[in-house]
């Protein structure tokens, strides 16, 4: 797609400044679930949770973690229908990656998140959480199970 900043994660890894964390983001309509690396890239763990206000408030927001905690790029959660297809809310991470991309210049890349609500409100759910507690974790904890994906697809890749 014209002007989307997603690279393709061998683009993505060349350009992510070493010794850098990388921030996992599951976006929603009301909330972003932020999850973040350890400096080593080989664990995920859920962060916090950004209610959404305003894209420019957003993005501020988010910014501010990333200079906090040294993130060298942003795994975005790219949410494909089942059959591999695009719908609005792909088109709709898609837009939120260009907008962004006009606010920094840490490299984007994307993450097949298929699933990744459904798995992290199956596991709340075989721990007994309750109602109020899922829905207070599951978007950080879709945003870790997105980066954690990730992260163990660069495992995979080191060993090729």
């Amino acid at each position: 797609m014209a002007n989307d900043p997603g690279l393709p994660i061998e683009d993505f890894m060349a350009t992510v400044p070493q010794n850098t964390r990388l921030i996992g983001l599951d976006l929603g309509t009301k909330t972003i679930g932020l999850a973040l690396s350890d400096l080593g890239r080989g664990i995920a763990s859920p962060m916090e949770t950004i209610r959404r206000k305003k894209f420019t408030l957003d993005a501020e927001r988010l910014l501010q973690i990333c200079a906090e905690q040294g993130v060298g790029g942003f795994v975005l959660g790219l949410p494909l229908n089942m059959d591999g297809s695009e719908g609005p809310r792909a088109q709709a991470t898609r837009a939120f990656a260009r907008n962004l991309s006009q606010k920094t210049d840490l490299p984007i890349t994307y993450w097949d998140e298929r699933l990744s609500t459904a798995a992290v409100t199956r596991t709340l759910l075989e721990a007994d959480s309750s109602r109020a507690k899922r829905a207070e974790a599951v978007d950080k904890m879709a945003a870790a199970f997105i980066l954690q994906g990730f992260l163990d697809r660069l495992g995979f890749m080191g060993r090729d």
